[in-house]
C-alpha cells in the first residue's frame, strides 16, 4: 500500500506538472501586457479561506509561539490535481517582523515510508507579495500564476518523501506575504516546526530530528531560522541536524545595486520596496517617481513570476525621485534593510551546507559594483562567501561552502539540490559534517548601511 501510494504520487506529479504548467501559465503573455493594477486585481479577486484567519475569543498574544489554533487534513494537490497523499495543515501562533503575535499556516506531509523519527522542514522559494501564492494554498488545490512555483516544487519534495522523510512546509512569508522580511521568515519556520511537533496527527514529536532545506527565497527562511533558533526556539535548535541552502540573500542593500538595470532580476527592486514597506510598517511611496509609483502599484500583489523581465533595464534611479537616486538617502529604508542583513544576525550552532552560483551574466545581470562584485544574477556571491567565513570565524567549524562559477541562479538549483540532499542524508546518518573553513575566498563587508544626504 505504501509503495502504491508513493508511485501514484510520483505519477500524479509528472502528469500535473505537464498539464498544470500549460494551464496556469497560458495567460502569462496577456498578463505581462495588462494595465497597471492587474496584479493587484488578481490578489483582490481570490476567495478568502477562513482557515487562514484566527477568530478565537482568546487574544492571540495569550498563546505560546507554535501553539496550534486550527487544523485540517486534506489530499495533497499538484496543480489542482489531488494525489492519494494526505496533508495536515495547521494554523499556528507565531511572531511577525515587528515582534507582534501573528497567525500563520504550515503543512505537514507524512512519508509513506516514515516513522516520525526524521523530518525535513522545506522552505519554498515562492517569492510573492500575494498570500494566495503560498505553498499551503497550492497543496490545498489552489491555482494562481504565482503559485506555479509552489506546485512545481513537488518534484523536489517527492524524493524526500521516498527517502522516508516527513515534510514540514511553512508559508514562510506569513499571511500578509511579507516578502524579503528575513527575521519573520525565520520565526514562521521555527514556530511551524513547534506546531508540527505539538499535533498528534502529524506523527512528529519533540524527539524528531529535523533538517532545514531551502533555495533562494527558501534559503532566506532556512538561514534566518538557523540563526534565530538558539535564542528564539532553543528546544527546536536541539532537534536540528543541519541546514542546507543555496542562492542566498545576505545583505539586501547590496543585491539592489547588483540587479540595478538587469534584464530580468531587476524586478526584485519594486518587490523589495513593497515587501520592506509592508513588513516594517513604513511608507516609501513619497520617495518614488511617477514611474516608480506605477510599477509598485502594478506589483503590489504580484509574485516573482509577474516581476521577472517585466521592466528590462529599469534602475533604482528610474523609480525614485531625483533627490533620492541613492537609496541610502532614505532613512527608513536604510533602517529596514539593516534589520534584514544576515551579517548582523547571530551565528547558527548547527552544521551548514551553502551553495552559491556566480555566473549571473547567463541571466542578464552584468553588474559588478565596487565592493559588491558579481553573483548568480540576483544573489551576490561575495556576500555569501563573507557570511560563510563569518560563521567559521565565530566558532561554527561545520560550514561547507561551494561556489559554482559557471552556474547562474536558476541553473545552480538542480545541481545544488542533489548535493544538498546528499549532505542532509549524511547529517541524519550521524556522519561528521565536512568543513570549508579556512578555504573560503574573501568576500564583501557585511557592515550595516549608513544613511547618506540627499542631493
Amino acid at each position: 500500500m505504501n509503495r502504491r501510494a508513493t508511485a501514484l504520487l510520483s505519477t500524479a506529479i509528472v502528469t500535473a506538472v505537464v498539464a498544470g504548467v500549460g494551464a496556469v501559465t497560458a495567460p502569462t503573455a496577456s498578463a505581462a501586457s495588462a494595465a497597471p493594477g492587474a496584479s493587484a486585481a488578481r490578489g483582490a479577486g481570490a476567495t478568502p479561506d477562513p482557515f487562514y484567519r484566527y477568530e478565537g475569543a482568546k487574544p492571540l498574544a495569550s498563546y505560546r509561539p507554535g501553539d496550534v489554533l486550527n487544523k485540517r487534513t486534506l489530499n495533497y494537490h499538484v496543480f489542482g490535481i489531488p494525489t492519494p497523499l494526505k496533508a495536515v495543515q495547521l494554523l499556528y501562533r507565531t511572531t511577525d517582523a515587528q515582534g507582534r503575535p501573528s497567525a500563520n499556516v504550515t503543512t505537514v506531509v507524512r512519508s509513506p515510508h516514515g516513522d516520525g523519527s526524521k523530518a525535513v522542514s522545506y522552505q519554498s522559494f515562492y517569492d510573492s507579495l500575494n498570500p494566495e501564492d503560498g505553498p499551503s494554498r497550492a497543496i490545498a488545490g489552489g491555482l494562481s500564476l504565482g503559485g506555479v512555483i509552489s506546485n512545481a516544487e513537488s518534484v523536489i519534495l517527492a524524493p524526500l518523501l521516498l527517502k522516508g522523510y516527513d515534510l514540514i512546509i511553512p508559508d514562510t512569508e506569513g499571511q500578509k506575504a511579507d516578502f524579503a522580511a528575513g527575521p519573520e521568515y525565520g520565526t514562521n519556520t521555527l514556530d511551524s516546526i513547534r506546531a508540527a511537533g505539538r499535533t498528534r496527527e502529524t506523527g512528529l514529536h519533540a524527539g524528531t530530528r529535523i533538517g532545514l532545506f531551502g533555495y533562494s527565497g527558501g534559503a532566506i527562511a532556512t538561514n534566518w531560522a538557523s540563526a534565530l533558533a538558539p535564542a528564539y526556539a532553543p528546544e527546536v535548535n536541539g532537534q536540528l541536524v543541519g541546514f542546507a541552502e543555496g542562492g542566498l540573500l545576505v545583505a539586501p542593500a547590496h543585491n539592489l545595486k547588483y540587479v540595478d538595470g538587469a534584464l530580468a532580476w531587476n524586478g526584485v527592486i519594486p518587490m523589495a520596496v513593497i515587501g520592506v514597506s509592508r513588513s516594517y510598517g513604513i511608507d516609501l511611496r513619497p520617495y518614488l517617481s511617477a514611474k516608480g509609483l506605477a510599477v509598485v502599484n502594478d506589483l503590489e500583489h504580484g509574485s516573482i513570476v509577474d516581476a521577472l523581465g517585466r521592466h528590462p533595464g529599469m534602475t533604482w534611479k528610474d523609480m525614485a525621485k531625483p533627490e533620492y537616486k541613492d537609496p541610502n538617502s532614505i532613512p527608513p529604508f536604510v533602517e529596514a534593510v539593516n534589520k534584514i542583513n544576515l551579517g548582523q544576525a547571530a551565528t547558527p550552532t548547527i552544521p551548514g551546507f551553502i551553495g552559491q552560483g556566480n555566473a549571473g551574466w547567463l541571466e542578464g545581470t552584468y553588474n559588478a559594483p565596487p565592493g559588491i562584485g558579481t553573483g548568480d544574477g540576483v544573489m551576490v556571491a561575495g556576500d555569501v562567501r563573507a557570511l560563510a567565513r563569518q560563521y567559521c570565524a565565530n566558532g561554527n567549524g561545520s560550514i561547507k561552502y561551494e561556489e559554482y562559477g559557471l552556474l547562474s541562479h536558476v541553473g545552480a538549483m538542480p545541481y545544488w539540490t542533489s548535493r544538498a540532499m546528499a549532505w542532509l542524508d549524511d547529517r541524519f546518518a550521524g556522519r561528521t559534517a565536512p568543513t570549508s573553513c579556512g578555504w573560503i575566498p574573501a568576500g564583501n563587508s557585511l557592515e550595516p548601511q549608513k544613511p547618506t544626504a540627499t542631493r
